[in-house]
């Protein structure tokens, strides 16, 4: 097709707003006043694409009015089902009409008309004025428009391309003779967006059959008498349904409006009208591809998921240009220099240089994830944007050291600040080859973490959004089929691109996340908390645990001989022999079978749901539902640690080294895997039991276990300064014991069991933000009677009700929560009107910075900690940090010191007006000493 002389395109504003929401939903764009600026982002990326590449000349975008249609008086249910329109959509359609009138392009609506009847109207009125039209929108339905100089622009989404459809291509994707049968097919079949009903039992295979048969609707129902069966009586009942549905799906092109061919010439956008928008929604890329200025620091950026924003962002721009404004850099198109040392002489060349540098960034490149099992294959190193040096690591022992010697004096010197990403693990592969990283280090992961804590924060992504770059895969090196299995096998010239690359980029990194990390009011956190405890855990991992296998062979052989037990008495329960781990089976016997409930709850996929939380409610009254739960715990524990345990002791020492993760929980908490410490049960006897096979290294040591006390309550009786609370916690009472008194109003000591263990849930639930249903299922009491007792408590606790109506009224206005030491949990859903998401968004307001302190707490427990053992040179080592607890493997001699010690640096982390209560146990296993 011929370039027109006059190229006129219509934008559906609203199709492409709702795409533009839906696609930043997972990961949405909040600037620093906590707006959600993924509308207005997807919008104008959208428009950028057509006026950058397509070269209108003309150009218009059409919005829906709040008005009822002519469809609406036709047909009162049409779209009637709709959910409201997500706040964001509201809070951004006028940011989208202002940018649009940025742009000098004019908004087209019409009162009891849809943006589909002006587009219509104006597209026909424009194709007999000799322009070529193109309708811009993801709607099939607009597919009823085109004929002869008027075209369906569907745009990129998902990994497509953009789609353009003329006649021709209408009617292959159809399957139908003229464009016209469009309206036929959406008749017969209906709209469920829309809520067009249609002619029941037609989908669109059928409603296609029947118009290649009869040609249309009206067709259609002239020959009802050559139907059959289900379908004749359908089409007879509701024939005159698809009639109406085709009048409600067609799209009017009479509206009463002009074309105006001056009015939506395209002159270019209105820079005193744009720059203080984009000004106010941070759009600084966008702003500067527009008027042609130069880069700025990078705004806070999240990860994206490319092919879900393809339609709004180029691959990788470093805020959210479209593809063709700024193509995304690779090491093919890049001018880095990288460079190969490749002798000793050289490479100690290099160190030398490298002990002038104030800051140099380092990585590793080895054989294995797990450090303790991996050997060093080669070090590279960046001091200076766009170049970066590689240096093998012979695999020989005594080349090896000879390699390494030479940078010890870098990697020792104290003033040096040494930059990485997830840092943690290239110190402690070099601790292994006896060298120790010493001075300030600076980790671009843990900084990502910081500032946008729900998003992912591997290198490859922070390299996309950060530095529009797309590092080399590793997948490209090894791994694949045919392809070398380890680094160590790959030809040095590639590893040396590879890891350079890994050593310049993370470099650049460091530049856009210092000024991020230095603007978010995150310094302190950062510096003096968690880049000291990155170092303290590289010390954790690298002590390990000592595991004794006997024990574990001796529970195993106990937990199968178990498990066979409750399986038998499952079958007995049952009358037959089935697969207890087949939830088909499972469902089968309890519902079909056993008729355990009237109305069982089922999957997705219509099986019977045989979860934990449905077999818990059931255990009560039905005896097989507790012995399923008991036979699953058996056998969990038994695959994921008993079994699994003694495979993951290390060649290196003979010990177990998890792995701590400060960049998972969006809380704070640290994670751990290989094994995961944090999942070992602790409320039942046979979770516990799995504790008693870690033991302590020798026998000159106990193991020594010290535990915050209800650190969560603790810390909720300091923010919401409730007196009684912080009074039962300084008097050193029961604070469970304490509630009930309260809230059942009995005196202390006359409080039950089962009054405790109820005020212990809502205490707890409480912290959670729980509602009545929920503290219903956990202490199985009727909805009104846990209602009763919410109100009950917050009657005598005003307190905690206050701090929890401020907290969630603070995040309505701040987007966002902190912890003491200003650590945040954004909350995107925190307005909206939608009730699940608002209620989650508040119990997490609730939450967050009660368990975000916690975690801030024990934190700079473990840094005062590893800082004291290491100036005292104390010989007992902190081997385990799990939940509250903290786990030392302890030198009898040093007992009464470190207990001291510990105890004190645990209490006074953080002060608070509520004190810290440290539980300290000893024992020959870990389940002794806890």
């Amino acid at each position: 097709m011929s370039k027109p002389d006059k190229k006129l395109f219509l934008l559906d504003a609203y199709a492409l707003i709702f795409r533009a929401h839906f696609a930043f939903s997972k990961n949405p764009r909040i600037n620093s006043k906590g707006l959600n600026t993924g509308v207005m982002l997807g919008f104008t990326n959208a428009m950028l694409e057509v006026i950058n590449k397509q070269k209108p000349t003309h150009i218009g975008v059409a919005f829906d009015t709040p008005r009822p249609t002519f469809r609406h008086e036709m047909f009162p249910e049409y779209k009637a089902h709709r959910e409201a329109t997500p706040e964001d959509i509201k809070a951004g359609v006028p940011y989208v009409k202002d940018i649009i009138k940025g742009f000098n392009i004019p908004i087209l609506e019409k009162d009891g008309f849809e943006a589909d009847d002006v587009i219509g109207t104006i597209a026909k009125k424009a194709a007999r004025e000799g322009f070529e039209v193109f309708m811009m929108t993801p709607d099939k339905d607009f597919a009823q428009l085109v004929q002869d100089h008027v075209y369906l622009y569907k745009p990129a989404y998902m990994g497509n391309a953009v789609d353009i459809m003329g006649v021709e291509e209408v009617r292959k994707k159809w399957d139908i003779d003229n464009v016209d049968q469009v309206r036929d097919i959406l008749g017969m079949h209906g709209d469920a967006s829309d809520n067009i009903p249609g002619i029941p039992g037609v989908g669109a295979k059928t409603a296609v059959k029947y118009v290649k048969a009869y040609g249309s609707v009206e067709g259609l129902l002239e020959h009802i008498d050559e139907l059959k069966g289900k379908a004749r009586e359908n089409v007879e009942n509701f024939g005159q349904q698809g009639l109406l549905s085709k009048e409600l799906a067609t799209i009017n092109t009479e509206v009463p409006i002009d074309f105006d061919a001056e009015m939506l010439e395209y002159t270019g956008p209105d820079e005193d009208l744009l720059k203080p928008l984009f000004q106010e929604l941070e759009f600084r890329t966008i702003s500067n591809r527009v008027f042609g200025e130069s880069e700025k620091p990078a705004a806070k950026s999240s990860q994206k998921s490319q092919s879900q924003l393809s339609m709004f962002m180029s691959a990788g721009s470093e805020e959210e240009e479209p593809n063709e404004v700024k193509p995304r850099k690779t090491f093919e198109n890049s001018s880095a220099r990288y460079h190969h040392i490749d002798d000793l002489q050289r490479a100690a060349s290099m160190a030398e240089f490298l002990d002038f540098q104030e800051e140099v960034c380092f990585d590793t490149e080895t054989t294995n994830i797990n450090p303790m099992d991996a050997e060093l294959v080669g070090m590279s190193f960046s001091y200076s944007a766009g170049e970066a040096y590689y240096v093998p690591v012979p695999e020989d022992p005594e080349e090896s050291s000879k390699i390494l010697d030479v940078f010890r004096s870098f990697f020792e010197n104290p003033d040096i600040i040494k930059i990485g990403q997830n840092i943690k693990y290239d110190i402690l592969m070099l601790k292994k080859y006896g060298i120790e990283v010493k001075g300030s280090i600076f980790d671009t992961m843990i900084a990502h973490y910081l500032i946008d804590p729900d998003s992912r924060h591997s290198m490859d992504v922070l390299s996309e959004n950060y530095l529009n770059y797309s590092p080399i895969s590793i997948s490209t090196l090894i791994g694949g089929r045919g392809k070398p299995k380890t680094m160590r096998d790959v030809p040095v010239d590639k590893v040396t691109d590879y890891a350079a690359e890994d050593a310049d980029i993370t470099l650049q990194l460091k530049e856009k996340l210092s000024y991020e990390i230095n603007t978010e009011e995150l310094k302190n956190l950062f510096y003096n908390v968690e880049l000291p405890l990155a170092k303290v855990l590289t010390q954790v991992e690298f002590n390990g645990v000592k595991i004794d296998p006997e024990t574990l062979k001796v529970m195993s052989g106990e937990f199968e001989e178990a498990s066979r037990e409750i399986q038998q008495q499952i079958y007995e329960i049952a009358g037959q022999e089935f697969n207890i781990a087949s939830p088909k089976q499972l469902g089968e016997i309890l519902f079909d079978k056993l008729k355990l409930v009237d109305k069982p709850k089922k999957t997705k996929t219509g099986q019977y749901a045989t979860g934990e939380e449905i077999l818990s409610r059931l255990a009560d009254e039905h005896e097989i539902a507790g012995k399923i739960l008991e036979f699953r715990e058996l056998q969990k524990l038994k695959s994921t640690y008993i079994d699994a345990l003694p495979g993951m002791i290390s060649d290196f020492d003979g010990r177990v080294h998890t792995s701590y993760s400060q960049t998972v929980a969006a809380t704070g908490r640290l994670s751990s895997n290989n094994p995961n410490l944090q999942n070992i049960p602790i409320r039942t006897s046979k979770g516990r039991e799995i504790r008693k096979a870690f033991i302590p290294s020798d026998d000159n040591h106990i193991l020594m276990a010290a535990d915050y006390s209800q650190i969560e309550l603790r810390i909720m009786a300091a923010f919401s300064e409730d007196e009684d609370m912080i009074n039962a916690f300084k008097e050193g009472r029961d604070i469970h014991a304490t509630t009930a008194a309260k809230i059942f109003k009995v005196p202390l000591d006359e409080v039950t069991p089962e009054m405790r263990s109820m005020a212990k849930s809502a205490n707890f639930g409480i912290i959670y933000g729980i509602s009545a249903y929920g503290l219903s299922q956990n202490l199985n009491i009727p909805r009104k009677e846990a209602a009763d007792l919410i109100e009950t408590y917050f009657a005598e606790f005003p307190a905690v009700k206050k701090y929890m109506d401020r907290v969630i009224n603070e995040a309505r206005e701040n987007g966002y929560v902190s912890t003491i030491l200003g650590r945040r949990r954004y909350l995107r859903d925190i307005n909206s009107r939608n009730a699940t998401l608002r209620g989650y968004s508040e119990r997490n307001a609730i939450n967050a910075p009660i368990q975000g302190t916690a975690a801030d707490i024990i934190k700079v427990a473990m840094n005062n900690i590893h800082k004291w053992m290491l100036e005292e040179k104390v010989k007992s080592k902190m081997i385990m940090q799990v939940h509250d607890e903290l786990v030392f493997d302890l030198v009898k001699e040093e007992k009464d010191l470190v207990t001291k010690k510990v105890e004190k640096f645990m209490k006074e982390a953080i002060p608070l007006t509520v004190p810290m209560e440290i539980g300290i146990g000893y024992g020959k296993n870990w389940l002794e000493a806890h």
